[in-house]
Parts: C-alpha cells; sequence; structure tokens
C-alpha cells in the first residue's frame, strides 16, 4: 500500500542563493489520483514571507507523516487478520466435507449458546433493573414518608414551645364531639403558626436596636401563649359536669393576667383563640355531662333490671307455693269425699277456689310485665313538704320496695300516700311524669322520679285523669321527722339557761 504525495510541492532556491545549507534537488513530479482534482500550479512565494510558508509546510508534513503512521498500523492488523484468516483457511482446507460440516455445526451451536447466554444475563440483568426500581421507588417513599414525619414533628415541636400539647381529651370518646374537637384544635395549631394566637405592638426597638426588639417580642409572645395553654389544659383536664363555669373564669383570669402584665408593649391573647378554648372546654364538659348521665342511666337500669328479676322470683315462689298448697287441699278434699264428711269439703272447695283465684292473678303478673303497683312516697325530713317520688313496682309485695328506698341513703322512712295495683301500671306511672314534667327536680337524669309538687296534687291528678284510687293518704306521718324535731327542742331548751331571780 503507497502513501499519498505532498499535495503541493515547494519552489526551492538553486544552491548558493540565500540557502547555502539545502542542497540542490531536482523537482519530482507530484502524482495524483485519478480521482482528485489535479492541483494547482505552485505559486511563488514572495521574498518576505518564505518563513511563514516553511513554518506551514513542516506542520502539514508531521500531519502527513502522523497518517502514514496510522496507515501503517492499520496495514499491520490488516496483515495479522489476514494470517489468523489464511491459517483458518488451511486448517479447514485439511478437512473433508464431514469434519467441515460438524466443524460448522459446533460454531453455529456455539455462537446460538452464546446468543442464549446473553439474552439469558440480558434478562437477569432486567430483572434486576425492576427490582432496583422497585427498591428505589419504595425507599423515596419512605423517605417521603420520613421527611412528612420529620416535617410533623417539627411542627410540633414549635406548637410544643408554645404550651400547645396534643394530650388525651376526655371529650374524645365520643365520635361527634371528636370532630368537633379536631377542627377546633386544627385552628388552634393554625393559630399558633402564624403567630396569630397573640398580638402586640409592632414597632419596639431595644438598645437601640430593632432586631434586638423583635427578638424580645417573640420571646414574650412566646412566654405569654405557653403560660395561657398551660392554663388552657389544666383546665379541660379538670373540668366536670357542675364546674364549666368557674373553669372559663380561670381561662379568663389567665389571659387578663397576661394583657395587665404585657401593657408595656401590648401583649394580649388574641379573643379568636380565647374563644377557641373556651369551645374545647365547652366540647369536655358537654361530654362529661353526658358521660355522667349515661353513667346515672347505666346504674337505673341495672337497678331496674334487679327489681324485675327480685319481682320475678317472688311470683315464680308465690306460684310454687300456691301449687303446693293446692295440690295439699285437694288430697285432703278427696279424703274428706271418702269419708263423706260434706261440710268440711265445702268449706274445702271455697279455700281451693280463692287458691285459684290467687294461681291466676300471679299467672297473669308473670305473664303481664306491665302489670303492677303505682306509688306515691315523700320525705318531709329529707326533702321538704312539696316534693314527691312517683313511681311503680311489680313486686309480689310492693311495701318491700319502700322499705329499700327508706334505707340508709335517705334520713327518714318514706311516708306513703298512694299504692295501688293497676293492670297497666307502666302507662300510669307514664302519665303522671308526663303532667308534672315542668317540676321535675333533676332535668338530666330522666329516670329519677322526685317532683316539686304536693301529695295533694298527685292526688287531684289521679282524680282529673278517672284513676280509682281506693285509698289516698295526703297528709304525711313523717313520725321519725316529728320526733326527731321534738328531741331536738328539748335539747335546745334544756341547754338555755334559766333568769337568774332579783
Amino acid at each position: 500500500m503507497t502513501s499519498n504525495p505532498l499535495p503541493y510541492t515547494v519552489n526551492q532556491p538553486p544552491l548558493g542563493q540565500n540557502n547555502p545549507q539545502v542542497p540542490m534537488q531536482t523537482p519530482q513530479p507530484v502524482r495524483q489520483s485519478p480521482h482528485e482534482r489535479p492541483a494547482a500550479p505552485p505559486q511563488k512565494v514572495a521574498v518576505f514571507g518564505r518563513k511563514k510558508e516553511i513554518i506551514q509546510l513542516r506542520e502539514r508534513t508531521r500531519m502527513l507523516e502522523e497518517q502514514i503512521q496510522g496507515v501503517g498500523s492499520d496495514n499491520a492488523r490488516l496483515q495479522q487478520d489476514i494470517i489468523r484468516a489464511t491459517e483458518e483457511l488451511t486448517r479447514l482446507g485439511g478437512m473433508d466435507i464431514r469434519q467441515r460440516n460438524e466443524e460448522i455445526a459446533r460454531l453455529d451451536h456455539e455462537i446460538e449458546l452464546r446468543g442464549q447466554q446473553s439474552q439469558e444475563e440480558e434478562r437477569q440483568s432486567q430483572t434486576r433493573i425492576y427490582e432496583l426500581s422497585d427498591s428505589i421507588a419504595s425507599k423515596r417513599s419512605e423517605i417521603r414518608q420520613l421527611d412528612s414525619q420529620i416535617l410533623g414533628l417539627k411542627d410540633q415541636l414549635e406548637l410544643n414551645d408554645m404550651g400547645l400539647f396534643d394530650f388525651d381529651n376526655p371529650a374524645e370518646d365520643s365520635v361527634k364531639l371528636k370532630e368537633q374537637l379536631a377542627s377546633n384544635k386544627l385552628r388552634q395549631k393554625e393559630m399558633t403558626r402564624n403567630k396569630s394566637a397573640v398580638r402586640c405592638t409592632t414597632n419596639f426597638t431595644f438598645n437601640n436596636s430593632a432586631a434586638q426588639g423583635r427578638r424580645f417580642l417573640n420571646d414574650m409572645s412566646k412566654m405569654a401563649l405557653s403560660l395561657f395553654n398551660a392554663e388552657a389544659e389544666n383546665a379541660v383536664k379538670s373540668v366536670k359536669a357542675g364546674n364549666l363555669d368557674s373553669s372559663i373564669a380561670r381561662l379568663s383570669r389567665c389571659a387578663d393576667r397576661i394583657a395587665r402584665f404585657g401593657k408595656f408593649i401590648d401583649l394580649r391573647i388574641d379573643h379568636t383563640y380565647f374563644d377557641l378554648r373556651v369551645k374545647e372546654l365547652s366540647l369536655t364538659a358537654m361530654h362529661m355531662q353526658a358521660v355522667q348521665a349515661e353513667k346515672e342511666a347505666e346504674r337505673e337500669r341495672k337497678a331496674e333490671l334487679r327489681e324485675q328479676q327480685r319481682a320475678q322470683k317472688e311470683l315464680e315462689a308465690e306460684m310454687a307455693r300456691l301449687r303446693k298448697e293446692q295440690e295439699h287441699y285437694q288430697i285432703v278434699l278427696a279424703k274428706m269425699r271418702e269419708n263423706g264428711d260434706e261440710s268440711k269439703a265445702s268449706e274445702l272447695e271455697a279455700k281451693l277456689a280463692d287458691i285459684d283465684k290467687s294461681i291466676n292473678d300471679v299467672d297473669y303478673r308473670s305473664a303481664n310485665i306491665r302489670a303492677g303497683y303505682v306509688y306515691v312516697i315523700s320525705d318531709v325530713g329529707a326533702f321538704g313538704e312539696r316534693m314527691v317520688k312517683i313511681g311503680m313496682t311489680r313486686r309480689l309485695e310492693p311495701m318491700d320496695r319502700v322499705r329499700e328506698l327508706s334505707d340508709a341513703s335517705v334520713p327518714f322512712r318514706f311516708d306513703v300516700h298512694a299504692l295501688f295495683f293497676s293492670k297497666d301500671a307502666v302507662s300510669l306511672e307514664t302519665m303522671l311524669h308526663h303532667e308534672f314534667e315542668d317540676r321535675r327536680v333533676n332535668r338530666v337524669n330522666a329516670r329519677k322520679e322526685f317532683y316539686y309538687c304536693t301529695p295533694h296534687e298527685v292526688l287531684e291528678k289521679l282524680k282529673e285523669k278517672d284513676v280509682a284510687v281506693v285509698e289516698y293518704k295526703v297528709e304525711p306521718d313523717a313520725e321519725e321527722f316529728k320526733i326527731s324535731q321534738a328531741i331536738a327542742l328539748k335539747s335546745k331548751a334544756s341547754t338555755v339557761p334559766e333568769p337568774v331571780a332579783a
């Protein structure tokens, strides 16, 4: 392979003319490729441009030499490839057709195996890429969650610095109240974050520095808000159904103290934020009141259930007694008839008739849970003259229920004004309760059956509703109370000293 000739010639001066060191050479003709354009005729270079032209020619010569060396290395590699191909052809040429086919088949199989191996490696790489992509996505999701948690913790830390803590509120047990509380707490946090929960002046300098003044105002606002929130949280934790007003008064006094101590910088709790904390107190008190009423109702339900169970046991025991007595009289009656004593037999038949009637009554009361006794009782010594209790009992002996109500929980025994049986005692009791609803003593727990009225007013209402009452006692005996009053007067009189005679 021949190298390309130089694309242009150089007109060199003859020996001894301006170049004594360059020997005289005969110019060689330039070989050109048939596809190349003919070179331009050499240009004569002026005397003053020879140095620049020589430098350019030397640079071009160096580039051509590098090209020639590159072509030479390519020629060397090509020669090596030709040698290897020649050796392979020589080796194949020494084989017969069968050996050549086997060698070709072996090479094809090797190529196929390498292709399959490459595909498997590519598939494994792709699977690994998918796994890594999923892992990266999962890690990024975890990072986002952690970032959100970090932001939440930072926000909570800022709120804690302001004294606003997420403590357990008793009102959160109710779903409806919990939603209202969540909205309330969210607004509190928003006002705390945007620093609108506390108001103070904006134009303030400290040591002739506006920056120090702003820092001072910020610190004082944080301290005031922390104090107010601490008082509010204590009020929420201690609020009960009956002390809401006192809790709000405590919160108001705290806000007044902050305004009084911060008067110099016009520091005060924002009225909107104050109303939010008061609303939180009200929601908590409402829940506590509902919980207390529910507990009272549950106690009443359990007491009523125990009363019904006790009444049912009494009816069952009475039924068993009557059945046994009926069986006894039937045996005696059979013997009297065998002996022919008709007079005794007649007496026993009358007894059995009464027993049968009692059995029917007990059976009716066991089957009809609305049947029972309605009672009107009072306790003058404990509740005064204008208060009665109106209730009903299914007990076989209704006075047992009255005696239970007169236990150690009241100072004196109840006086009974009315105690009568009704086939629908439940409806009769409900009617009386509705008639005196506006006089109910406990307006929170409807199961407390005390009313501000006199026994006479209850009797008039029974007459108005055409309720037949065999016996009704208007004036209470109040025996224990009257005796206690007499003893107290006597004891007081005995302690008074007698006047000294003149």
